[in-house]
């Protein structure tokens, strides 16, 4: 499974219910990325979408503990047994989790590629992903040349968990 996610200096990953920043060219990346696959998120981070709606030509998996909750286009599951049984019927490397933080923690253990777009910058944040740099099970494996947006720099980052280091 793939994770993606865009990071400051700190993996500090949101604020209030909202992105840090917005750069257009990640969100190119995260659509060429994501297109077609399946995309799993919290109930919080799609109600941060345009009109709330699931993300268009991919299949969305919403996680969210309310019984009752039902999104148009979208499979809703419940916990973490119901999402893993779900995620088993496709395959591994069409699976990009997206946020937010609690999702991105709980489904660490099961991925193997994080694509992160790591913004040299430090925001107000109340949202981060786990630092990949500590993790010793990590490793950086690819590196784009640095990008700016305006005055921002960033640049596009891929970690792969090291051989025989996850849970499946």
């Amino acid at each position: 499974m793939n994770m993606i996610v865009a990071v400051d200096n700190n993996w500090a990953i949101g604020n209030k219910g909202s992105l840090l920043v917005r750069i257009p060219n990640d969100h190119k990346v995260f659509r060429q990325e994501t297109t077609g696959k399946v995309v799993v998120l919290g109930r919080k981070t799609l109600e941060t979408f345009p009109q709330g709606m699931p993300l268009k030509n991919r299949t969305n998996i919403i996680l969210s503990s309310h019984p009752d909750y039902h999104v148009k286009d979208a499979i809703v599951v419940h916990d973490k047994e119901e999402l893993l049984e779900e995620l088993s019927k496709y395959n591994d490397d069409e699976i990009y989790i997206i946020g937010g933080e609690s999702v991105y923690r709980m489904m660490l253990p099961y991925c193997n590629v994080a694509h992160v777009t790591k913004i040299d910058h430090a925001y107000e944040a109340d949202a981060y992903f786990p630092d990949l740099d500590e993790l010793e099970e990590w490793e950086m494996t690819a590196d784009s040349e640095e990008q700016t947006y305006f005055d921002i720099a960033y640049h596009f980052v891929k970690y792969e968990r090291k051989e025989g280091k996850g849970e499946r």
